[in-house]
């Protein structure tokens, strides 16, 4: 460090020095905090035995920032562009892989320079406060005005992220959204026009024509209420639905919001503005200066700059990292998506014994159904058409085939997990669980267990007859079978948990089925965001067709079964098209799905004229029990795990949670399985 400081010289411009200071401070391996904050010690240590060399150490900094502008470090870093989510997806792919030309002109492009290390923030920001504010203060005490060279960056940036809020506050995505602030003086608008008069008074002060700047505390007002209707939009879109492009902007304009306020104080001269609500200031000076008891406005000031400089290098590392974008955005959209599946899944909850049995009835119409689409695939096979062709005619029986069970109001069994565990997730708001009612909790997921086992009995008790007696009447009508006994073989070795991959692609069908229902999620929202039902009203075409009554019903079932037709729909193509795709890559890729499972079993066994051992026939239950199984716990797991992602729910009373369900299952046996009379 020493040799390092030692050249830095009265006329240095060159960025170089100040580089290879850092990467003395930078510790060799990441995560070793304490090397880095020894690092800093030690070079504290050496410019308080040194003043000299601090005072050059200083000179020279201060002589970088002046050559290089600072407006830009404070409205674009940490803060989405107006760009839109995929010109910023692309941009931050592409420059990731080839980052964009460093200048000498910008104060951003300094801290690439300096900061170039992806991990630099976390070592940064484990060195305690008190030891980078102490080793400022060594390095610039012999310029206390060194401070004013970034004044007038954060002015400029305030009056950026200003302009920036005022253009998206009126943007039709929000105003449409929003139609108050068409009626009443947005505030938006409002907050624009107090930060140019408190822009002015500041420039007049500087300038020594005022003697005072004009009081900001009306400005961060319209700053609250900016806020506020920003919370009313969130609101509003998780029953309205949302988009992408909303969701860009609002995060967008939180985050310039959430800026603003920082940059207000720390250009504040009153000393009596609140600090961003982001920031813990106290604890952050209470660090820097532990020995004393209160902290003035000063302190704040310091440890408010620290605050921002950490956030603004984490910022820096993280500006080209897709991960941090999707988080930010999609948040929002995967909680309206789940919020759909949600309100779905209340369908798919038996309460009492009653609907129990409506569900079995429902589920026995979809067994039906699925035994006549499991003989039109048998029969498609024997096109014997090229890979893809297949394909399509698999995925559209599949597809067809679900829709019409939709239709006709029946239940496909491994449809519910994907539903019910955004409804399971919905009881589960409290962050830290205190709040929540284990006993109720219990509750819920026993109905729900019931109902998915009920819902799977339905499925087998009427797929496995249907099957049957389409291979038995195929036999009679035909004269031969409905496969080969080689085709037989071939399907019960397909269900074998144990002499193939069944239980593997039973898995992937569950990834199929949980992708399902955030389809569902996703076009629910899209439905209610775009206003199907009155857009299809509008059609006067399709009026003058059906009548101006059955054309304003038929929005209304698009726009409250929009999601489930079109997840069925994609459901089927995954399901039909998974084995072409498992062909052309050569991959060992397909599904098993349960009712088709124990459709195919039933062929099977008529197909060789029941002339199987016991053996065979117990493998080939447990391997369509076992397939239901996989796949109704892999769809339920990541249905769940992104609801409670979605919702920022942390669950850790799992244990408690079994121990409930055991009290339940140890209490009332029978009432657990089939549920009481009344409930």
């Amino acid at each position: 460090m020493l040799e390092i400081l030692k050249q830095i010289q009265t006329d240095t411009l060159s960025i170089a020095p100040l580089v290879e200071l850092v990467e003395e401070l930078r510790p060799g391996r990441a995560g070793n905090h304490i090397r880095a904050t020894n690092n800093v010690r030690q070079l504290l240590a050496l410019l308080q035995d040194q003043p000299a060399l601090a005072q050059s150490l200083g000179d020279y900094v201060l002589r970088l920032l002046a050559q290089r502008r600072h407006a830009s470090l404070y409205s674009e870093v940490g803060v989405l562009s107006n760009d839109g989510f995929f010109t910023e997806l692309k941009r931050r792919v592409s420059y990731r892989m080839l980052p964009p030309a460093l200048g000498d002109e910008y104060l951003s492009d300094a801290l690439d320079q300096i900061f170039y290390k992806q991990s630099d923030h976390e070592w940064i920001a484990a060195v305690p406060a008190s030891d980078w504010l102490a080793l400022f203060n060594t390095i610039f005490s012999a310029h206390p005005g060194g401070g004013k060279l970034m004044l007038p960056g954060m002015l400029e940036a305030i009056r950026t992220l200003s302009y920036r809020v005022c253009a998206i506050g009126l943007e039709p995505k929000l105003t449409n959204f929003h139609t108050d602030m068409e009626v009443f003086e947005s505030p938006f608008v409002m907050q624009n026009k107090e930060v140019l008069v408190y822009l002015d008074s500041h420039e007049a002060w500087l300038s020594g024509a005022a003697d005072s700047v004009e009081d900001a505390r009306h400005l961060l007002v319209m700053l609250d209420q900016c806020d506020a209707v920003i919370g009313k939009i969130r609101r509003k879109a998780l029953a309205q639905g949302t988009s992408i492009a909303l969701t860009y902007l609002l995060v967008t304009v939180t985050q310039s919001i959430d800026r603003l306020r920082k940059l207000l104080f720390l250009v504040d001269i009153s000393g009596d503005l609140p600090s961003a609500p982001s920031v813990d200031l106290d604890a952050v000076a209470a660090q820097a200066m532990p020995e004393r008891a209160t902290h003035g406005p000063a302190a704040k000031r310091r440890a408010a700059a620290l605050a921002l400089a950490l956030e603004l290098i984490e910022a820096h590392n993280n500006k080209y990292t897709v991960r941090d974008l999707f988080t930010d955005n999609i948040n929002l959209l995967a909680r309206n998506v789940t919020e759909n599946a949600s309100r779905t899944g209340e369908h798919y909850i038996a309460e009492n014994r009653r609907e129990l049995g409506g569900m079995f009835m429902s589920a026995s119409g979809a067994g039906v159904i699925v035994g006549f689409m499991a003989l039109f695939k048998i029969l498609m096979s024997y096109l014997r058409a090229a890979p893809l062709v297949e394909a399509f005619l698999f995925s559209m029986n599949y597809s067809l085939g679900f829709i019409f069970i939709h239709l006709l109001h029946f239940t496909v069994a491994t449809k519910q997990p994907a539903m019910t565990a955004s409804r399971i997730a919905a009881g589960l708001q409290s962050k830290d669980g205190r709040n929540i009612d284990l006993d109720s909790m219990a509750e819920l997921i026993n109905k729900v267990l019931r109902t998915q086992n009920m819902a799977v009995l339905g499925n087998l008790a009427t797929a496995i007859p249907t099957a049957w007696l389409i291979a038995s009447g195929y036999h009679l009508i035909t004269g031969h079978h409905l496969v080969t006994p080689e085709k037989a073989m071939h399907l019960l070795h397909d269900i074998d948990p144990f002499g193939s991959l069944a239980l593997f692609y039973a898995m992937i069908a569950g990834v199929c089925l949980f992708l399902s229902g955030l389809i569902s999620g996703y076009y629910d929202n899209q439905a209610l965001y775009t206003r199907w039902a009155q857009r299809i009203a509008q059609l006067r075409g399709l009026a003058a067709v059906l009548g101006r009554e059955r054309t304003q019903r038929l929005g209304v079932y698009m726009e409250n079964n929009l999601g489930s037709l079109m997840g069925n729909f994609y459901f089927g193509i995954m399901l039909g098209a998974m084995g072409a795709l498992g062909l052309l890559l050569g991959l060992p890729i397909d599904i098993r799905h349960v009712t088709f499972s124990a459709a195919n079993f039933a062929t099977a066994m008529v197909g060789l004229d029941h002339n199987v051992s016991w053996q065979l026939v117990l493998t080939s239950i447990a391997g369509f029990l076992g397939i239901g199984t996989v796949n109704l716990l892999v769809s339920f797991g990541l249905a769940l795990w992104v609801a409670l992602r979605a919702r920022g729910v942390r669950f850790t009373h799992g244990l408690q949670l079994l121990q409930a369900l055991f009290r339940r299952f140890r209490k009332a046996p029978l009432h657990f399985f089939i549920g009481s009379k009344e409930n």
